[in-house]
């Protein structure tokens, strides 16, 4: 039985978001969901969500699972949102603890030894999920991320930030637990599946001339990814991946979402005066920071 897939983007951070729905069952998953945060002056909105929750209520779907790839750096997750507005249960990779604790010392906030405490189900490498008698597969795909994971759900996988459009490459690979060589190894566990089989992408940043697309297929990203296909070596990609990551910048929504997505994509409390704050860690060493 085929799956339906209803695609939803946030123009504001490039983030494709997905409902996966079971019509025989009427039940639905989400993967990737977003929060609008404007950094600028502090203000979040639902409009996505509440488009998907609307979108849910239309079509009279049980949401049953609300899926995240990997701690995003560049967009907060409305999974607690979503959670607070239905019955779904929380989906993430079990590896969100290693990368909670890289983090915790940077924004001062404590590690969670109990992560069943931030999220309902914990999931690794070669588990499986059901959606009615449809079965979602969990790969770890790590390189971007440590806690990466691919959602493979029949001839579809939603491979988070892993790969890009094919024009595009592929994610980088320079924060904290991420690597090159490792995400060399996921990407040819994705390309090794059927060619028909339909990549479904966190993000696109199309070059000028070129719309949003948020799906590829296996074969197209095989033949044809800028940086992986299978004429580049697996040094060839490091070397490139590498060079290309000494080029780029930190995202700008890295320190709220990575404060809100690593402890449950919840906000964080709320402090004596009832407002919740996020913190921004300040670099400044040596001389230059005597007497201030």
């Amino acid at each position: 039985m085929a799956v339906q897939i209803e695609a939803f983007y946030d123009s504001a951070t490039g983030t494709g978001s997905y409902i996966v729905i079971n019509r025989a069952s009427n039940q639905a998953l989400i993967i990737d969901p977003v929060l609008h945060f404007d950094l600028n002056s502090g203000q979040l909105s639902f409009e996505l969500a509440n488009q998907q929750l609307a979108f849910l209520q239309a079509n009279h779907l049980q949401l049953k699972y609300i899926c995240d790839t990997h701690a995003h750096a560049d967009h907060l997750s409305a999974a607690a949102y979503l959670k607070n507005h239905t019955d779904a249960l929380t989906v993430i990779s079990q590896g969100i603890g290693e990368v909670q604790q890289r983090f915790s010392a940077r924004f001062n906030k404590p590690v969670v030894e109990d992560l069943t405490q931030l999220y309902d189900v914990l999931v690794a490498d070669g588990d499986i999920l059901t959606l009615g008698e449809i079965e979602i597969h969990v790969l770890a795909t790590p390189g971007h991320t440590s806690d990466s994971v691919s959602y493979y759900i029949e001839d579809n996988i939603f491979v988070g930030d892993t790969l890009f459009m094919p024009d595009i490459g592929t994610a980088r690979c320079d924060f904290p637990g991420a690597d090159a060589a490792t995400l060399y190894h996921s990407i040819a566990r994705i390309h090794a599946l059927p060619g028909t089989t339909k990549i479904w992408l966190c993000h696109d940043y199309p070059p000028p001339g070129r719309e949003v697309s948020l799906q590829t297929t296996v074969a197209q990203s095989r033949e044809h990814n800028i940086h992986i296909n299978h004429q580049i070596s697996k040094h060839e990609f490091i070397h490139r991946r590498q060079a290309k990551d000494r080029t780029l910048g930190v995202p700008a929504l890295l320190y709220p979402a990575l404060q809100v997505n690593l402890w449950g994509a919840l906000l964080p409390a709320k402090e004596d005066n009832g407002r919740r704050f996020i913190k921004i860690p300040v670099d400044c060493k040596g001389a230059d920071c005597a007497g201030i």
